[in-house]
C-alpha cells in the first residue's frame, strides 16, 4: 500500500475528495528552526551577522509573510533567554553584611544562586586587595552573590591567623573554601586568578582557558632570567 503522507498527485486528489486526511505539518525541532532561519538571514544579508547577536528589533525587521511564524517562534524563544539571564543577574554588587543577616543572606539566597562569603578584617592589607577584587567580580558575575563581613562580626571568635578565608556556599551547602594568606598566595594574587579559584569550586563560570597563576610564574622565572643574565654581563664587564 502507498505511504498516504507522501506527496504524490494520487494522495493529493485522495486529500481533495477528503478520502485521506489532511498532511500533517511536520514539527520543526530547535535545531532545525535556527538553521532555518540562519539561511533565511544569509540569503536576505548576503551573509550578514549570526542570529544569536542579534537583538529584538533586528529580527523584527527580517520578518515577512514567507518566514513569519519561524522568526516569532525564534523571537519567543530569545525573548525568553534574555527574561531567564535578566532573573539571573540580579546582584553585581559587594554587600557587606553582619552575623544577624547571614541566615537572611547565605542561606536563604534563593534557588540555583552561588554565595561567595568574604571574611576580613581591617587593616590586614590582602583582605583589602580581595575585597577589591571582589568588588569587580562582583560586576561582572551578576549572577553570582558576593558578600563580605567583619570575621568577628559574623562568626565570634574567628581567629585572624585563618584571614582572609572565602567561604562559597550553593542553597545552604558550604561548596568550597579559601582560608588563610598562603591559600590566596599573598599579595601578588590577581584578580584573574582569584576569578579562577572561584571558578574551581563552581561559583562562577569563567572564560578563561588557563591558571593564570601558571601564566605569573612562568613570566617570573623568565623575568628572572633575564635579570640573571644582564648582572652576568655586567659582571665580566667589571
Amino acid at each position: 500500500m502507498d505511504n498516504p503522507n507522501e506527496d504524490t498527485e494520487w494522495n493529493d486528489i485522495l486529500r481533495q475528495h477528503k478520502i485521506l486526511p489532511p498532511k500533517k505539518e511536520a514539527e520543526i525541532s530547535e535545531e532545525q528552526l535556527t538553521g532555518m532561519l540562519e539561511e533565511t538571514i544569509r540569503e536576505k544579508q548576503g551573509g550578514g551577522m549570526a542570529i544569536d547577536s542579534m537583538g529584538l528589533d533586528e529580527l523584527d525587521e527580517l520578518e515577512d509573510e514567507e518566514d513569519e511564524r519561524v522568526l516569532l517562534e525564534y523571537k519567543k524563544k530569545r525573548l525568553a533567554e534574555m527574561k531567564l539571564a535578566q532573573a539571573r543577574n540580579k546582584f553585581g554588587e559587594l554587600v557587606e553584611i553582619t552575623g544577624h543577616e547571614y541566615v537572611q543572606q547565605v542561606n536563604k539566597a534563593g534557588e540555583g544562586v552561588w554565595v561567595v562569603l568574604h571574611l576580613y578584617k581591617q587593616g590586614i592589607p590582602l583582605c583589602s586587595l580581595i575585597n577589591r577584587h571582589l568588588t569587580l567580580l562582583a560586576k561582572k558575575f551578576q549572577a553570582t552573590k558576593f558578600l563580605c563581613s567583619i570575621s568577628t562580626t559574623c562568626i565570634p571568635n574567628f581567629p585572624d591567623r585563618n584571614l582572609p578565608t572565602i567561604f562559597v556556599y550553593l542553597e545552604e551547602n558550604i561548596k568550597g573554601q579559601i582560608c588563610g594568606p598562603m591559600e590566596f598566595g599573598g599579595m601578588n594574587l590577581t584578580q584573574d586568578e582569584l576569578e579562577w579559584k572561584l571558578s574551581a569550586i563552581g561559583a562562577l563560570k569563567t572564560e578563561l582557558d588557563e591558571n593564570p597563576w601558571k601564566k605569573r610564574q612562568i613570566h617570573d622565572v623568565m623575568r628572572g632570567s633575564i635579570l640573571g643574565t644582564r648582572r652576568e654581563d655586567a659582571d665580566d664587564d667589571d
